[in-house]
């Protein structure tokens, strides 16, 4: 990490007496509780910003193409994450199939926008979250959750009576409800927001959800509220709070310095933040339609985005930062 001098006990947790936030609720009943009214909201659904309204009990499916069960794509060790979240063993990934947004340029769409994957009971996600503890996995990370809320608590209460023990990331665009979020308070560990763009037009015209950015900062001050700044253990491991992720797009570094701005001044200046460098033209981005973002991202832009974080006091920044960008 880089910038200012802190006193790093302020972000430390000791392993020895680190335990997840879910099994205080379970203990007491709580996280029952929680299922059951979240399986409730199902009947009509606003598990999410779009508030469709069907009743997905019943199977009936709207936006996110998802009914009773979860859809998973695959579950399986990540290496690819985040130094503080795949450690040695990796981060316990669940990729849920589809999504809430339609981003034009997803990088994931065959799992976010197309019907792949198979439908899971609450026993079989729970078996999931088991069997990446067992195969020692850091953490159960839960991808593209927002529409899922329900089923991830159900089969968390499985897994908890069932032995795990590892904290919960809630791995989000960050176009979550606040309804959804008031059932994960206790529950999340480590929230890892997604916070991708500022501009209303923009996000209507990428993400097809013009309240996107309203939505997004609702949640990310939520998500601090319930578990503050990331704090890690002695090892480095991520154990609570709040990471956030931030992907530079082509020509659009003034909504990037919003964002920083935001996250400083808004969240704190001790938010720990990956500032991502690695997009490419994927999905629909080719062709005219959508040519002025039909590029990768130039070295001046993601210098720019990262000084504009360094000028609002941001300063925990992901470890795996490019060297000669910092």
């Amino acid at each position: 990490m880089i910038g200012h001098e802190k006193d790093k006990d302020a972000f430390l947790v000791h392993s020895k007496t680190f335990e997840p936030a879910y099994l205080s609720l379970y203990r007491s009943g709580a996280l029952e509780e929680r299922v059951q009214k979240a399986l409730s909201g199902l009947e009509t659904c606003h598990v999410c910003p779009r508030n469709c309204g069907n009743n997905r009990l019943d199977n009936e499916r709207a936006v996110c193409k998802t009914g009773r069960r979860a859809l998973v794509s695959s579950a399986f060790p990540h290496f690819g994450e985040e130094d503080c979240l795949r450690g040695w063993n990796g981060s316990g990934t669940i990729f849920f199939s589809m999504c809430n947004l339609r981003c034009v340029f997803c990088q994931n769409y065959d799992i976010s926008q197309r019907q792949s994957g198979v439908e899971v009971s609450a026993k079989r996600l729970a078996g999931m979250m088991l069997e990446l503890e067992n195969r020692g996995c850091h953490n159960i990370n839960l991808v593209t959750p927002e529409h899922v809320v329900p089923q991830a608590l159900e089969a968390l209460l499985i897994a908890a009576s069932q032995g795990l023990r590892l904290p919960i990331v809630y791995n989000t665009s960050a176009y979550d409800s606040m309804e959804s979020l008031r059932l994960l308070d206790g529950v999340v560990d480590i929230y890892m927001p997604d916070f991708k763009m500022w501009d209303d037009g923009l996000s209507l015209r990428y993400l097809k959800a013009k309240d996107y950015p309203q939505a997004a900062r609702r949640a990310i001050r939520e998500m601090h509220r319930q578990v503050g700044v990331l704090k890690m253990d002695e090892r480095g491991l991520a154990k609570r709070g709040v990471l956030v992720r931030h992907l530079i797009m082509p020509g659009e570094v003034t909504g990037s310095v919003q964002i920083m701005k935001f996250l400083s001044r808004e969240i704190s200046p001790d938010t720990f933040i990956n500032i991502m460098d690695q997009y490419h033209p994927s999905n629909k981005v080719s062709g005219d339609k959508y040519q002025e973002i039909n590029r990768r991202i130039t070295s001046q832009e993601i210098l720019d985005v990262l000084d504009s974080a360094r000028k609002v006091d941001l300063w925990r920044f992901d470890e795996r930062q490019p060297r000669w960008l910092i």
